[in-house]
């Protein structure tokens, strides 16, 4: 997968930046110096084109995934962070994913699979990956969610029903709510922060 990747210092996760449909790897790195400037990044761009869009697994719809390219491309992308470890000599075991819209789809598709594909996760204004799935015990990994009130894509309850998954699966659950639609802004991520310093570091 193409993607780049930046060293840190080893006590802190490795932050892995997952964009939004039409971004690529280089979107996020802002918000990965202002959420954790010591943390090694690893950012990826998707593997599927939508009228020249990246994004990390294909769709039928707006708002409906393609379920087979969707698993497909969570291993995918599981397997790639296997590799990435090896490669770059960081710890498996110590990726935070962070992911805006499509990306935080693709990184809550990674909970909702693998039982330690992630240390744990930011999602930012996502979805619910799959319905009627038996999750992995996530055993209190933490999440923090970012949310918008008048997100015009997700409403409020797919939100609370992705929260409600989440905790049945034994994650540690933040919910943050903005009043605006959807777009990532500066209380957001000013939350995001706080929250991960002080579950992480």
């Amino acid at each position: 997968m193409i993607h780049l990747f930046k060293e840190g210092q080893p006590e802190h996760p490795v932050l892995l930046l997952l964009h939004g449909t039409g971004g690529n790897e280089r979107d996020l790195l802002p918000l990965a110096a202002y959420i954790d400037p010591q943390a090694a990044v690893l950012s990826v761009r998707g593997n599927v084109s939508e009228q020249g869009m990246p994004r990390f697994f294909r769709r039928l719809a707006e708002g409906v995934f393609d379920e087979e390219d969707l698993i497909y491309r969570t291993k995918e992308l599981n397997d790639f962070l296997d590799d990435a470890a090896k490669q770059y000599t960081f710890n498996r075991k110590n990726i935070v994913a962070l992911g805006f819209s499509n990306g935080a789809n693709i990184a809550g598709s990674l909970l909702f699979h693998y039982q330690e594909a992630l240390k744990g996760a930011i999602l930012c204004h996502p979805m619910v990956p799959r319905r009627g799935l038996s999750l992995p015990k996530l055993a209190g990994t933490p999440v923090f969610i970012g949310a918008g009130r008048r997100d015009p894509l997700i409403p409020q309850e797919e939100t609370l029903e992705l929260e409600d998954i989440l905790i049945q699966a034994d994650a540690k659950v933040l919910l943050h709510w903005e009043e605006g639609g959807h777009q990532l802004t500066q209380t957001e991520l000013h939350a995001a922060q706080r929250w991960y310093s002080k579950t992480f570091l």
